[in-house]
């Protein structure tokens, strides 16, 4: 180790930095990786010795093969003789880079007087219904968008980043720190103003933007992937993005990419996980730190010249932490990167890597200098380090008041302020220091063009062929396209079970509707049957393809980040989706065409169904493309769910089936021209109907008494017949009843194509330019009326906020809530002594293999304790926790898990707290709230309400929140919300243990300093804590009492106290062969390094075996034995929950309805979404049906004007199924493993949460669309139970049991569409009901049968008809007969008058009378069917509640994401 340090300690101040060693690096921007090149008789592949070449100047020109860097494939990886080998290779890749014609390029950064301006308060009210609505509200908001309050966020910045040198960027939290570093890597789109002078050498930001993107990147510390593709998949993607064209001669890219890769991997230790999927909340997959090294990984790859990493150590144990730095450290030697790193609880070991630091007080530069300068600078200032405390805790805890430490013996005054901090710095020697080191860089690199010029020279070197040498992206367009192409298909063979019921989904459709309309004959009387099932084919891809839209959502983020970083175009992962989408689409298309094409039996020649299966076909993908550029134009999931429920509503109202072109009002008429729809089917219908000459199936008159008219006497009663003729030819009649003509059939196919290619191209277009992401905002919320004095002081002085850190009042709240954390209030003493021995944990993986992730471990925890669980990523930390807290999901365990000496109580979960280290929280909550929802459900119902909310108060003024009480969970910074999540566990009252799930990983040294000692103080009242913890400092490390060490494979190295300064824990490792500890090393690093922890470090010692013959592991041993022997001297402890929760199930329901229902009114996006669906929703087919005439036309047009009321109910349901699944996983994450809860309330309070809303929805609707259309008013009070309440109820639970089977939103809506399919199909709307045939039974069981009958029966039925002139059908009686005479018996039989019952010829029949006659023919409906179809729609209801619970209970409850929904291991 020491080696390796002396590396990486040396000298680093600006004029002893190397100029030379360009281009062997690992990961750098400017050239090339040497590579091995595959030969058969090479042995070994490493970084060898300089056996072969000389150094430039001898004379002697090296080997190309003779120095090269590779990594083995299997056996240890040596880092440090890699860092070592790098850095004596520089002079040999600096000849190699010459023959290989590449021009090395470098880049630094130079900033002066930097300030950033952000838009809007740091703090405000939550939006909610009411404010949506308040007037005064309303008005602020208006005034806001004329004239937005600004606000600082840095100020006063100035500084200079060399090429090779790393920066150090220290602060609190929301003192700008990542501000600072998207600002110096050029993301400046989402600030207001940045004003200043910023130089990269001699190119402006401008141009950094414009050409060079690639080179100047900003990592985020969110780790955003695709969860489906592997390790490998995903660092080799982005190795292949930034692939130089210019490589050493003879060695191809596909070369390049393995190398790098495979450096990235082993370097940070992924060799192990390259071929496991990276997972996310719904995948399983890598651990948390694996996922973080993946993101680092990533970046690495991407060789900028500039790069910018926001806390990417978070998640790393302190060993993986330090090697990533040490990676970073080398890239910036050899490759010459200019490394700007934020990182919080920095240990010594990764501070003394660095060559400069800039310490940042609320947005105001405190110091800007050397690193190894900055700790005796705050000393000078006054300011005195606490032992053995980091020099980096030291820098960020002197811009915290409670934090700092004035040095006794220091007389002058020291500085308070942000403002007295800066201004001390400018006055400093320090300053002094930088603005010469600036005017050094201004005069040597800014303002000159050949620098420019060559660093474009060099740029343009990489830049593929047939790539323009302007654009920042590296690889050409054609390239990018095969490349993305490839990952879009990992992606989909990952993801394969959606793909899979997506195909499903349409095969079954296609038999369905199939058998509904099988072997249609060639009869008139089946001419609507044909419409029919031709619109249902394009309808059904159009409810497919609404899918899209959450998904497009779900990779917006990936994608954002990947063109950011000049990976690839944003839209050629729009080209590559759409392209890949195609034989898929084919494939799924030809299957479903072929299927039901032949069992209804359409026209049977070979064109035909050809044509058919081309516009169904093209359809599916122009619908695709429709709802994908829907959802790029908008920001939101919720926004764009609307939009595409409307434009869908749009699309089926004016195809011209619904209601055809003749009968559309004039003033929407123009709307069939815009819709795809509309041309498929008119190219579908004339298609079919062009050879078709139906028999006529209703001559009028027939039947008895007819049997001998001749047909001069008879006509045909269907559109486009003509007297005299026993037949309807098909041209005719979809002339007259559609305005269709079968000359316009590849007209249409064009039209179609046009719309496909220009929702393409509007796709690419908002995928490409709309790069807004709807995530988390900075401002933290408090709830309407909260009196909070963060709120007022940020509302008063809103343009001295800091976007991150809110306003100086936040600040000083901050600190004053800090200092009361700490008062005296009273924690439940425990006494009861946790154990556990020999406990082991298996897992199955298949094929009768198992895995042990846990082996022979023993321990205790005793009440008054703080006991620490350590080791290295996949040590399995966590497994243990879980297991302990009998949380594992599945395996078998071993061993004893004991209280006391005794068995675990049955209610051992309710009596113990465990803190996730995930943040799992309903977003609109208050703090106060959450705790008291926690308190509520999970102390025992004898204590009163009253002591409950008094107990809070106390919760929150132990965790530091009192301030915070009325403050949105989902607004909170991170230390806040890990205090909420702690706060959560304390309000149940454990009586047993506290577990943590590292509850320090992400928060700065002084949060994380917070939360420890918050523990300490918790464990000093008597607590017992488990905790697990990454990369503790020393100072955080002496608090723990005990510590559980583990390695790779779940092993003990080590049990036992830690002792004074760590003395106990540090002399066993150093009398069992560890190296000594320096005397200013941090104990928590050094046995972490002593065992080997670390992505790439060893050991030769075995020290689970020495821990295991230890004398320390036999005293463990005993003390086990004694805490059991005297725990069994006292007595079990009680199972106090009887039940299997602490509070009734009529409470758990009541306290969690009233948590939904709080949600919804905070979530004025989600409700206004489905308020402004139902009411656009309703005027859309209002005005499409207005005033419906009571002809046969405007009785067909009512009776869709309720069958698209139906179709709405399809977007609605879409939008209920995200907010259900989301409240689900919080249930599933956190509170059902607490016991909380039944899962039966919460899908109780779910449904009865969400029915109010659409209720309200439904109602708005029916008023608007129920008058619009004309029905009449003195019957609308049945409609409305019906349309108003009964309607919402249905679709309502109907779309709750699809999500309750569903493990994601994206298949939710899959599987919705699938079922919907089915009850729309069935309602005797679509296909009448006496062509069912078998599938009557369907008809009797779809629901929305009941609802248009009840509706149609009530409002239309027993009324007159008057027929259209269109609609009269002209007769000639036998001579010496009337009209009447004539027509008489029929009209008597099947319904029907003549409008001149006297004429002698040419009577004017009207096919029918009464719409009961129309009603109950075509569609029926019977009036005295009302109240029975009332009674059916409970029945239904009934059911789909039940299948909420069932469907939960089989597939989230029996057991998380069973059958085709199980995760991937």
């Amino acid at each position: 180790m020491s080696d390796v340090q002396g590396v990486a300690r040396r000298d680093r101040s600006t004029s002893s930095l190397p100029l030379a060693p360009e281009n062997s690096q690992v990961f750098g921007p400017p050239s090339i990786v040497p590579i091995t090149k595959p030969n058969a008789s090479s042995s070994h592949s490493g970084i060898t010795s300089d056996q072969e070449g000389t150094t430039p100047g001898s004379g002697t020109v090296l080997s190309e093969s003779s120095e090269t860097l590779s990594v083995p494939a299997t056996g240890p990886f040596d880092f440090g003789k890699t860092l070592r080998t790098i850095m004596k290779k520089y002079v040999l890749a600096s000849v190699l880079r010459d023959r290989a014609g590449i021009q090395s390029r470098e880049l630094g950064v130079m900033f002066k007087d930097l300030r950033v301006v952000g838009l809007g308060a740091a703090t405000s009210y939550q939006p909610t219904i009411g404010s949506f609505f308040n007037p005064r509200v309303i008005i602020q908001n208006i005034q806001a968008l004329r004239r937005p309050p600004l606000r600082n966020i840095l100020s006063g910045f100035e500084g200079v980043v060399r090429p090779g040198e790393m920066l150090l960027v220290l602060g609190n939290p929301g003192s700008g720190c990542s501000t600072l570093l998207k600002t110096l890597t050029n993301q400046r789109a989402e600030y207001h103003l940045v004003e200043g002078e910023v130089h990269y050498d001699s190119l402006t930001p401008e141009h950094i933007a414009k050409h060079y993107r690639g080179d100047v990147v900003y990592t985020s510390e969110d780790d955003t992937h695709f969860p489906t593709l592997t390790v490998d998949e995903t660092i080799r993607f982005a190795a292949k993005m930034r692939a130089p064209h210019n490589r050493f001669e003879g060695y191809p890219r596909s070369y390049y990419v393995k190398n790098i890769t495979d450096i990235t991997q082993t370097t940070l230790g992924l060799r192990h996980v390259k071929n496991t999927p990276v997972g996310d909340a719904a995948i399983s997959g890598v651990s948390g730190g694996e996922k973080k090294r993946v993101s680092i990984s990533e970046a690495l790859t991407l060789r900028s010249s500039i790069t910018a990493w926001d806390n990417s150590t978070r998640g790393l144990d302190a060993s993986t932490a330090l090697e990533f730095v040490r990676a970073l450290r080398t890239a910036a030697d050899v490759a010459r990167i200019s490394t700007i790193v934020s990182i919080y609880q920095a240990a010594e070991s990764l501070y003394q890597h660095f060559d400069k630091v800039c310490v940042i007080y609320e947005g105001r530069m405190a110091y800007f200098g050397r690193a190894d300068q900055a700790r005796q600078y705050f000393i000078d200032l006054g300011f005195e380090p606490a032992h053995r405390q980091t020099t980096s805790d030291f820098l960020a805890a002197v811009t915290d008041p409670l934090a700092r430490t004035v040095r006794e013996d220091f007389k002058r005054p020291v500085p308070q302020t942000a403002a007295e901090f800066a201004s001390a710095f400018l006055a400093s020697g320090a300053s002094v220091a930088n603005r010469m080191d600036m005017d050094a860089y201004l005069k040597e690199f800014v303002g000159h063009p050949e620098r420019a010029l060559a660093y474009k020279q060099s740029a343009m070197a990489e830049h593929a062929t047939t790539q323009c040498k302007e654009s920042p992206y590296t690889i050409s367009i054609p390239m990018q396209a095969r490349v993305v192409m490839l990952r879009r298909l990992q992606i989909l063979r990952g993801h394969i079970a959606a793909e899979v019921i997506i195909i499903i989904a349409f095969i079954v459709q296609a038999f369905v509707s199939g058998s509904v309309f099988f072997r249609l004959k060639d009869e008139t009387a089946q001419f609507f049957s044909r419409g029919s099932i031709l619109f249902f084919a394009l309808v059904w891809t159009a409810l497919s393809a609404m899918a899209e839209i959450p998904a497009l959502f779900v990779q917006r983020p990936i994608v954002v980040k990947h063109a950011r970083a000049a990976m690839y175009h944003p839209f050629i992962e729009a080209a590559a989706l759409t392209i890949v989408d195609v034989p898929i689409t084919f494939v799924t298309i030809m299957i479903f065409s072929i299927i039901l094409y032949f069992m209804v039996g359409l026209q049977s020649t070979v064109s035909q169904f050809f044509t058919f299966f081309l516009f169904v076909c093209t359809m599916a993908l122009v619908m695709k493309a429709m709802f994908r550029c829907v959802a790029a134009a908008v920001g939101d999931p919720a926004p764009a769910q609307t939009l595409g429920g409307l434009v869908q509503l749009i699309l089926v109202l004016y195809t011209g089936y619904t209601i055809p072109k003749p009968s559309m009002i004039g003033a929407l008429r123009w709307i069939t021209f815009i819709n795809p729809i509309r041309y498929g089917f008119e190219g579908l219908i004339s298609n079919e109907f062009h050879t078709l000459d139906g028999a006529c199936s209703n001559l009028v008159p027939s039947g008895t008494g007819y049997e001998n008219v001749s047909l001069a006497n008879q006509v045909c009663g269907t559109v486009g017949s003509i007297p005299g003729q026993s037949t309807v030819d098909g041209n005719r009649f979809i002339s007259l009843s559609y305005d269709y003509s079968y000359s316009h059939l590849w007209r249409n196919y064009g039209i179609l194509v046009g719309f496909g290619i220009a929702f393409v191209a509007a796709l690419l277009f908002f995928t490409e330019y709309n790069t807004r992401l709807s995530g988390e905002t900075n401002v933290i919320l408090f709830k309407r009326g909260a009196k909070a004095p963060v709120l007022r002081g940020s509302q008063e002085k809103a343009g001295a906020v800091d976007e991150e850190k809110g306003a100086p009042e936040l600040r000083d709240v901050i600190e004053e809530t800090r200092g009361e954390s700490g008062t005296d209030v009273a924690v439940p003493m425990m006494s009861d002594v946790f154990t556990w021995r020999h406990l082991e944990y298996d897992v199955h993986l298949g094929k009768g293999e198992t895995r042990r992730l846990l082996e022979d471990v023993s321990g205790y925890v005793a009440p008054g304790k703080l006991t620490a669980l350590m080791g290295e990523s996949g040590a399995g930390k966590t497994t243990l926790l879980n297991v302990l807290a009998e949380r594992q999901a599945a395996g078998v365990v071993g061993g004893e898990r004991l209280v006391n000496g005794f068995p675990l109580p049955s209610d051992f979960q309710a009596q113990t707290g465990y803190v996730q280290q995930m943040d799992t929280h309903l977003a609109q909550t208050t703090v106060r709230e959450a705790l008291l929802f926690s308190a509520k459900l999970r102390q025992p119902p004898t204590v009163p309400l009253k002591e409950k909310e008094a107990y809070i108060d106390t919760v929150l003024k132990m965790c530091g929140l009192e301030k915070y009480a009325d403050a949105i969970v989902g607004s909170l910074d991170v230390e806040h919300r890990k205090r909420t999540t702690i706060g959560v566990e304390l309000a149940a009252k454990p009586k047993l243990l506290l577990f943590l799930d590292e509850p320090t990983s992400g928060l700065d040294s002084r949060s994380a300093w917070a939360i420890v000692s918050f523990l300490r103080e918790l464990a000093d009242r008597g607590q017992a804590i488990l905790c697990t913890i990454h990369q503790p400092s020393a100072e955080l490390f002496q608090e723990f009492d005990r510590l559980l060490l583990l390695r790779k494979g779940g092993q003990t190295v080590y049990f036992g106290d830690i002792g004074t300064n760590a003395t106990t824990l540090l002399d066993y490792f150093q009398k069992n062969g560890g190296y000594p500890c320096p005397p200013d090393a941090n104990p928590a690093e050094y046995i972490l390094d002593v065992i080997g922890a670390g992505a790439t470090a060893t050991t030769d010692t075995d020290w689970h075996g020495t821990w295991k013959s230890s004398p320390q592991a036999k005293a463990v041993d005993d003390k086990l034995a004694t805490l059991l022997e005297d725990g069994r001297k006292r007595h079990a402890v009680d199972t106090e929950q009887h039940s299997e929760f602490s509070t009734s199930w009529i409470f758990q329901v009541k306290t969690l309805w009233e948590r939904d229902i709080i949600r919804h009114w905070r979530d004025p996006t989600y409700v206004m979404a489905k308020i402004a669906l139902n009411l656009v929703g309703a005027l859309l087919i209002g005005f499409t049906f207005f005033q419906a005439k009571d002809s046969i036309q405007g009785t067909q047009n009512k009776i869709f004007a309720m069958f698209i009321c139906m179709i709405l109910s399809a977007p609605l349901s879409n939008q209920i199924q995200g907010p259900f699944i989301e409240t689900r996983w919080v249930y599933e994450i956190r509170e059902r493993p607490s016991r909380i809860y039944s899962w039966t309330a919460l899908v109780t309070a779910q449904i009865l949460g969400e029915l109010p809303l659409n209720i309200i929805g439904s109602s708005l609707f029916f008023v608007i669309w129920y008058w619009l259309v004309g029905f009449p008013s003195s019957r609308a009070g049945y409609p409305y139970l019906m349309v108003g309440i009964m309607y919402p109820m249905y679709y309502t639970t109907f779309a709750q049991w699809v999500a309750a089977m569903s493990p994601t939103a994206e298949i939710a809506a899959q599987l919705f569409g699938f079922f919907f399919g089915f009850v729309i199909t069935f309602n005797g709307v679509f296909q009448p009901y006496k062509h069912l045939g078998w599938w009557k039974w369907m008809y009797r069981l779809s629901p929305y049968t009941y609802v248009i009958e009840g509706v149609l029966a009530r409002a239309i039925g027993r009324s007159e008809i008057n027929c259209a002139p269109i609609e009269f059908v002209t007769v000639r009686p036998p001579l010496a007969q009337t009209c009447q005479q004539y027509l008489s018996k029929f009209i008597s039989t099947t319904g029907g008058y003549v409008t001149n019952p006297n004429a002698t010829d040419n009577c004017q029949f009207c096919s029918y009378r009464t719409t009961d006659e129309f009603l109950q023919f075509n569609s029926n409906i019977f009036w005295n069917h009302q109240w029975r179809d009332f009674g059916f729609m409970w029945i239904y209801i009934g059911f789909n509640v039940f299948a909420v619970f069932a469907m939960t209970y089989i597939f989230r409850i029996r057991g998380p994401a069973n059958f085709f929904f199980r995760r991937r291991s």
